[in-house]
């Protein structure tokens, strides 16, 4: 059972951020669903282990992988 959304945590030597993705109805090349955030420009592969591969959501994106995912409590 996958859970409804993640959140997502990016950091860097200044500054920790936390992003909220939500499952959507598509699933990635591994068979995992896809998630993103409200403004569908941060989207996640995550599969039942919590393995993530970030997908780009246009051309030339490409975002570095969250240091840490956690599932969220609904």
């Amino acid at each position: 059972m996958y859970p409804d959304g993640y959140e997502l945590v990016f950091e860097d030597p200044d500054v920790k951020d936390a992003i909220v993705v939500l499952r959507t109805d598509r699933t990635g090349a591994g068979g995992a669903p896809v998630y993103e955030d409200e403004t569908g420009i941060v989207r996640a592969e995550i599969n039942d282990q919590g393995e993530i591969r970030m997908l780009a959501s246009g051309g030339q994106q490409s975002h570095d992988a969250p240091s840490e995912v956690r599932p969220l409590r609904t």
